[in-house]
C-alpha cells in the first residue's frame, strides 16, 4: 500500500559569510521559511523544517497550508528527495511523482513531439509507457501540426498547454502539486479541470501546497498547516482551515 511517514524531520542550511549580506540573508529567510540563526566564522544556518512527523496513507489527500514562508515549498522537495534531511527519517512506499514546474525539462528549439518525450523522461516514464501515451497526450494538447514546430515559436498558452498534457499524463502512486500548474487558456479550462480531477483520484497520496482555500476543498481531505517550518495543525480539511484562519499574520 501507498504511503508516506515522517519522523521528527528536520532540514537546515548553512550559509557561510551571509551576516554581511543582509540582502541575502532576508531573501533565503523568505525563500525557505526557515529561522536565521547566527554560527561561528560568520556562518547562519536557516532552520526550514523542525522536527515535522506525520503519516500518510492510501487515499489520502493532504493540502500544505501556511502562511509565504511556512516551509511549505522546503517539504515538498523533502518529500520528492531534493533536500535530504539534517535528522529524522522519511519512509516511501509507492512511485513519486513531483510536479512543481511542468514546463521543466523543455527545450524552446525541440519540437512539441520531442518535448513531449523530453518531459515525460523526466517524469520518469520509460519509452515504452512514452510510446504508448504519445498519441493521446498529443491529441488532449489540441495543437494539431504545432507539433512539429520548435516550443519557441508558441504562444504561452500552448505552451502551458503541452506541459499540462504530458505532466497529468503519469500515473503517479504518491502525487506532489502545487497550485502553480496550470491549463492555459480559458478555452481549454474545463477540459483541463476534468483531466486534472482524475489524475488526482488515480494518486494513492497526494500532497498539495497551496494558499487557495477553493483549491483545498476540491482536492483535500486533510490538511497540515505550518508556520516557521513546524506542523501546527494536522487533521481533517475544514478544521485545519479553521485553525489557520485563528492564526495571526506572518511577520514581513
Amino acid at each position: 500500500m501507498t504511503s508516506v511517514v515522517l519522523d521528527n524531520v528536520s532540514v537546515s542550511f548553512p550559509i557561510y559569510d551571509g551576516r554581511h549580506r543582509s540582502l541575502r540573508h532576508a531573501v533565503m529567510k523568505a525563500t525557505t521559511g526557515g529561522r536565521v540563526a547566527a554560527g561561528a566564522r560568520n556562518r547562519v544556518t536557516i532552520q526550514a523544517l523542525s522536527e515535522v512527523s506525520f503519516a500518510l496513507h492510501e487515499g489520502d489527500r493532504v493540502a500544505l497550508v501556511g502562511h509565504n514562508g511556512a516551509g511549505k515549498t522546503t517539504l515538498l522537495r523533502v518529500l520528492a528527495g531534493i533536500y535530504r534531511p539534517v535528522t529524522g527519517t522519511i519512509t516511501t512506499h509507492g512511485r513519486i511523482a513531483p510536479l512543481f514546474d511542468v514546463s521543466l525539462g523543455m527545450h524552446p528549439d525541440a519540437t512539441g513531439w520531442e518535448n513531449i518525450r523530453i518531459r515525460a523522461l523526466y517524469l520518469g516514464m520509460k519509452s515504452d509507457e512514452i510510446a504508448r501515451k504519445l498519441d493521446d497526450i498529443a491529441a488532449f494538447t489540441e495543437l494539431g501540426p504545432f507539433l512539429d514546430m520548435p516550443l519557441r515559436t508558441y504562444s504561452l498558452g500552448m505552451h502551458t498547454r503541452l506541459a499540462f498534457a504530458v505532466s497529468t499524463a503519469i500515473e503517479p502512486e504518491i502525487l506532489l502539486l502545487d497550485e502553480g500548474i496550470g491549463a492555459g487558456d480559458a478555452a481549454f479550462i474545463e477540459k483541463a479541470n476534468s483531466r486534472l480531477d482524475d489524475f488526482v483520484r488515480s494518486a494513492g497520496v497526494m500532497v498539495f501546497a497551496s494558499h487557495a482555500s477553493e483549491l483545498v476543498r476540491r482536492f483535500c481531505n486533510k490538511a497540515i498547516v505550518m508556520e516557521h517550518g513546524r506542523v501546527q495543525f494536522f487533521g481533517a480539511t475544514e478544521e485545519a482551515l479553521a485553525f489557520y484562519a485563528q492564526m495571526p499574520p506572518a511577520p514581513i
